[in-house]
């Protein structure tokens, strides 16, 4: 489990840098499974046996999604959810974005 996953997301107000490339990538090897996609968003697929096992996987993201104040795009699928996250006020990455991702690789375990 990536230490990311003990720390806390911080909202976005605006007005903040995304990350550099060289930052990015510090954070992306602390991370398993994850990719940059074209827009320069955190991307990832999971995968499950049923429909059942992703909703229910949906829905303890979103509770994280509550607590963190942090939401990603969750694409779910007969057996798969797909997610995209990046600081929507910036269109960018920050920390949180990471710190996110982690937790969702902690909710699997």
């Amino acid at each position: 489990m990536s230490k990311l996953s003990k720390k806390d997301c911080v909202p976005c107000r605006g007005g903040v840098p995304p990350l550099t490339a060289a930052q990015v990538d510090g954070f992306l090897n602390q991370l398993e499974g994850w990719a940059l996609n074209q827009k320069h968003h955190l991307a990832k697929s999971y995968t499950f046996p049923d429909f059942v096992e992703a909703l229910a996987f949906v829905s303890r993201v979103g509770v994280i999604a509550e607590q963190q104040g942090h939401h990603p795009d969750l694409y779910l699928a007969w057996g798969k959810v797909g997610v995209e996250i990046w600081t929507h006020k910036i269109d960018g990455l920050t920390e949180s974005d990471f710190i996110f991702a982690a937790k969702m690789d902690a909710v699997l375990g």
